[in-house]
């Protein structure tokens, strides 16, 4: 058993390898334009639901942008605190901002999803950029996006944030769930085959005429990660999709507590919505052979071999393997801190939480959400893969 383990970490790490080595050729992390030029036209897209507490500093940030933004619509799905308030102040002094309602949620949509679609029934710009409410844009993010879309000759991109994490155990716990996508899709800026497109609703541009022609967002009406679900649609039809590193474009604190991350993130980045149940298991073995099992193996025969028994050929093997996939998990801590405004001992213990990661996305590919910002759903299967 030992001597299998061995070979399917062999395996595993030259898997790794594969992923990661694009990554020292990555794209550089796209920077703000102060642009004056109102072409192309971007119609913003904002769903909200309750968010009364985060949208404020989304607002702000948005109304900072130029004239290449000619409109923000805000589609609110029925808030019952001050979130239509505090939009509807914000577009007394900004005319670009809209207030939209959505229709009754159908059976079968996710209520952002279904936000979305509203939206951008609506747009008019020649691009649509989707932002969440718990975004902070820079001034220049819509330039900025809409350059390198152009520029790398993208139909949609998607913009990985710099994350603000205020505690030291969300600082610690964050990254090691980060990692979980990094290893399966590797690093923003390297491009990737349809199957393993990474993509981030948080910031998600694509030119209207294709998500019209590929039937809006009803491709991932039923997912819960539904931006990837989306992008992986757009890319099987043939579309050029993308992940860049937008930390220098927007700031993002999306939870707020350890607690809340565990439970809200960890339920959707197993991204099995966007995957088939056969590729879903298959990066399930893989996180677990080089990011869940490496650190609990070497403790355990590095117990062992305290305890003076020794350590037969199968037994090294295990402990060599372990020890360089942690090695190679430290150096992307490394890569990963650039992501977040603050770090600390405890963002660079982060390694530590890995076999909690791996376990979360054991928990979260079994198990399917019944509940989703403030919603419930019934069952729903997969859709768009």
């Amino acid at each position: 058993m030992l001597l299998l383990l061995a070979l399917a970490k062999v395996a595993a790490l030259a898997l790794l390898t594969v992923r990661l080595l694009p990554g020292r050729h990555r794209r550089p992390a796209v920077a703000p334009i102060d642009s004056a030029s109102s072409t192309p036209t971007v119609s913003v897209l904002v769903a909200t639901l309750n968010e009364e507490h985060r949208i404020a500093p989304c607002l702000r940030g948005l109304m900072a942008q130029g004239p290449l933004v000619g409109e923000i619509l805000v589609v609110d799905s029925g808030s019952t605190d001050g979130t239509a308030a505090l939009v509807m102040d914000a577009a007394t002094r900004d005319r670009r901002i809209r207030l939209l309602r959505d229709d009754p949620l159908p059976a079968g949509w996710v209520g952002k999803v279904w936000a979305l679609e509203h939206g951008v029934r609506h747009a008019t710009g020649d691009w649509v950029l989707g932002i969440d409410a718990d975004t902070e844009p820079r001034p220049g993010l819509a330039a900025g996006a809409v350059h390198a879309a152009i520029e790398y000759r993208y139909d949609a991109v998607s913009f990985s944030p710099r994350f603000r994490i205020e505690s030291a155990a969300e600082r610690w716990l964050q990254p090691a769930l980060l990692v979980t996508l990094v290893y399966r899709v590797g690093a923003a800026g390297t491009d990737a085959d349809p199957e393993r497109v990474m993509a981030n609703g948080q910031c998600f541009l694509a030119r209207r005429t294709v998500l019209l022609d590929a039937g809006g967002y009803r491709s991932a009406r039923a997912s819960f990660c539904d931006d990837v679900t989306l992008a992986r649609h757009l890319a099987r039809a043939g579309r050029r999709v993308g992940f860049l590193d937008g930390s220098r474009l927007y700031d993002v604190r999306s939870y707020t507590s350890v607690r809340e991350t565990w439970r809200e993130w960890g339920r959707s980045i197993d991204l099995k919505d966007a995957s088939t149940t056969w590729r879903q298991w298959g990066d399930v073995i893989f996180l677990l052979l080089v990011q869940g099992i490496p650190l609990p193996a070497l403790i355990l025969l590095g117990a062992v071999w305290l305890s003076g028994v020794s350590l037969g050929e199968p037994a090294k093997l295990v402990a060599l393997m372990s020890g360089i996939l942690l090695l190679v998990r430290v150096l992307l801590q490394r890569a990963l801190a650039a992501s977040y405004a603050r770090t600390g001992m405890a963002f660079w213990l982060s390694p530590l939480a890995d076999p909690l990661a791996a376990l979360r996305i054991v928990l979260s590919t079994v198990r399917r959400p019944k509940a989703w910002r403030g919603r419930a759903y019934a069952r729903m299967g997969k859709v768009g893969v």
